[in-house]
C-alpha cells in the first residue's frame, strides 16, 4: 500500500459503523489507475505533446551528487522528538550493494540524517522499492524512493493525479508538475550510484527546497524498518512481504502496516494508534494466544483486543471473499489467529526505544 491508500483505509476503518471492504475500494481505484496507464502507453506520442499544455517545466542542470551543504533550508525542530529508525549494523548501504535494495522487508538500505530532516515515515515495499518521507524544514514532506531497477519509476507518485506524468530522466533534472486546481509539485530522478535509481517528489515548494532537502539523504547508512509491532509467528510457508510505518503526526498517532505473503495470497496486519481513541471493542468472540479477539462478521478480519488506544488487526481483504483467488490456496481464519497470537506490541507505543 502507498501512504495514500493507508490514510483512506484508516479513515474508513475509524469512522465506519460496520465493517468496510477497504481493500475492494483500493483495488477498484488501482484498477482504474492501471487502465489509465494502458491508455498512456498506447498514446506515447500524444502524451509528449501534452507536456506544454499540462505545465511540465524541466529545470535541468541540477547536480544532486554535490548538494551537501547547499540549498536554503533549515531543519525544523518538532515539538516532540520524532522516531528515527535504528541503524542496521553490519548491513551494506544502497550505494555499496544496490541489488539488495528492497529485498529484505526489515531493512532500509538508505536513510536520512536526523540532524537535517525529521522522519515522517519509512517502508520497504513489495516491489523491491524502499521509501522514506521526511521534512527537511518548511513543513513540506519530501518522499524519496529508491530501487535497484529503473522500472519502479513507472509507478505513480503518491497523491499526484496527473494524466501524463513527466518521463523519468535519471539525469538529475527537476521538473515542475501541474497537479490540478492550481496546485503543483516537483519531481526529480537520479542515480546516486551505479546500479541505483532514485526518485524524489514534493508537493509545492520550489526547486531549491527539493534539491536542498536531498542533502539530508545518506546512501551508506542502512537502518531497520523498526516498528512498535512485531510478528513472531507466521503460517506455514508464509513470509513478511513489506513493512510501512507512518509517524507524520507522532506522538498523537501512528500507523504500522505489515503484509504477510504466501503466493498468491496476502494478509494485511495493521496497528493503528491514536491518542484520541477512547477505548477499544468490548466484546470478543474469539481467543487468540490466550488473549481476547474479535472476528468480524464477514470472517475476513480478526482484531486483537485489549491494547489501549490502538487497534491491531489481520485482514484478508477482498481476494478471500470475491473469488479473486478462486481454486487457489488462500489464508484462513486459523492463519490470522496464528499471526495475531505471535504479535508483539510495544508496551509504550510512543516510546521508540521500546520498538523492535
Amino acid at each position: 500500500m502507498t501512504d495514500l491508500d493507508q490514510r483512506i483505509s484508516d479513515v474508513l476503518r475509524e469512522h465506519a459503523e460496520g465493517e468496510t471492504d477497504v481493500h475492494r475500494l483500493l483495488r477498484e481505484s488501482r484498477a482504474r489507475g492501471r487502465r489509465r496507464q494502458l491508455r498512456r502507453r498506447a498514446t506515447t506520442g500524444t502524451a509528449l505533446a501534452l507536456v506544454g499544455v499540462l505545465g511540465f517545466v524541466g529545470v535541468t542542470g541540477t547536480d544532486l551528487a554535490g548538494l551537501a551543504g547547499r540549498g536554503p533550508w533549515t531543519a525544523a525542530s518538532p515539538a516532540g522528538a520524532a522516531p528515527v529508525p535504528p541503524r542496521a549494523d553490519g548491513v551494506p548501504g544502497a550505494a555499496q550493494r544496490p541489488a539488495l535494495v528492497g529485498t529484505d522487508p526489515q531493512v532500509l538500505h538508505f536513510s536520512v540524517d536526523p540532524a537535517k530532516g525529521r522522519y515522517l515515515g519509512w517502508g520497504v515495499q513489495g516491489r523491491q522499492v524502499e521509501l522514506v518521507r521526511f521534512d527537511a524544514g518548511g513543513g513540506r514532506a519530501v518522499t524519496v524512493e529508491v530501487s535497484g531497477s529503473a522500472a519502479f519509476a513507472r509507478n505513480g507518485i503518491e497523491g499526484w493525479q496527473v494524466t501524463a506524468p513527466p518521463p523519468a530522466t535519471f539525469d538529475g533534472s527537476v521538473q515542475r508538475v501541474a497537479l490540478g486546481s492550481g496546485s503543483y509539485g516537483y519531481v526529480t530522478w537520479w542515480r546516486p550510484a551505479a546500479g541505483l535509481y532514485a526518485r524524489a517528489s514534493m508537493r509545492g515548494g520550489s526547486v531549491a527546497a527539493l534539491t536542498g532537502a536531498l542533502a539530508a539523504v545518506r546512501w551508506d547508512e542502512p537502518r531497520r524498518c523498526a516498528a512498535p509491532l512485531r510478528l513472531t509467528s507466521l503460517p506455514a510457508g508464509a513470509s513478511i512481504g513489506s513493512c510501512s510505518v507512518d509517524v507524520t503526526a507522532f506522538p498523537s498517532s501512528l500507523t504500522v502496516q505489515l503484509t504477510v505473503s504466501r503466493e498468491p495470497a496476502t494478509m494485511w496486519v495493521q496497528l493503528l494508534y491514536g491518542a484520541q481513541i477512547s477505548g477499544g471493542r468490548a466484546e470478543s468472540n474469539r481467543t487468540v494466544g490466550g488473549r481476547p479477539a474479535y472476528l468480524y462478521p464477514a470472517g475476513t478480519k480478526l482484531e486483537l483486543l485489549g491494547i489501549p488506544k490502538a487497534h491491531v488487526t489481520a485482514d484478508l481483504g477482498p481476494a478471500w471473499t470475491d473469488g479473486y483467488l478462486k481454486d487457489k490456496p488462500t489464508f484462513t481464519e486459523a492463519d490470522m489467529a496464528t499471526v495475531l497470537a505471535g504479535a508483539q506490541v510495544a508496551k509504550e507505543l510512543t516510546d521508540p526505544k521500546t520498538w523492535k
